[in-house]
């Protein structure tokens, strides 16, 4: 599984950014997909998540009311739309795929991801 977040770049306090993900190899549709973002000097942490059929999200406390996760299964696809950025969400966003999700839901859990590609960088200026 190959995964390319692209749609980083420098972002305005009070402006919106929006992140897609391509995915290729194996069966996109039976992947539980989530966001990661790593900040300097920080852990990754994952800020959302969304279940294979797309009917199930999640999201990190700290982005719950401002970001929305979607996918697009005929294009293999994953978009994470952020409203009104604030200079501590500057960070590594990640896409990754968990492939063995066995139930429609939306994970969580950053340990069960197996892969990720490289990463967008984001940075929130104000």
């Amino acid at each position: 599984v190959q995964l390319q977040a692209c749609g980083g770049g420098m972002v305005q306090l009070g402006g919106s950014l929006r992140l897609s993900c391509a995915a290729s190899g194996g069966t996109f549709s039976r992947y539980a997909m989530g966001w990661l973002r790593q900040a300097p000097g920080k852990e990754r942490e994952i800020v959302a998540a969304i279940s294979y059929s797309g009917g199930s999200k999640w999201y990190e406390d700290s982005v719950k009311g401002r970001a929305t996760i979607s996918r697009d299964n005929a294009k293999n696809t994953v978009t994470l739309q952020m409203n009104s950025p604030k200079p501590e969400d500057t960070a590594v966003y990640y896409c990754a795929a968990d492939v063995d999700a066995w139930a429609d839901y939306s994970n969580e859990r950053l340990s069960e991801y197996d892969y990720w590609g490289k990463g967008t960088l984001v940075t929130v200026s104000s």
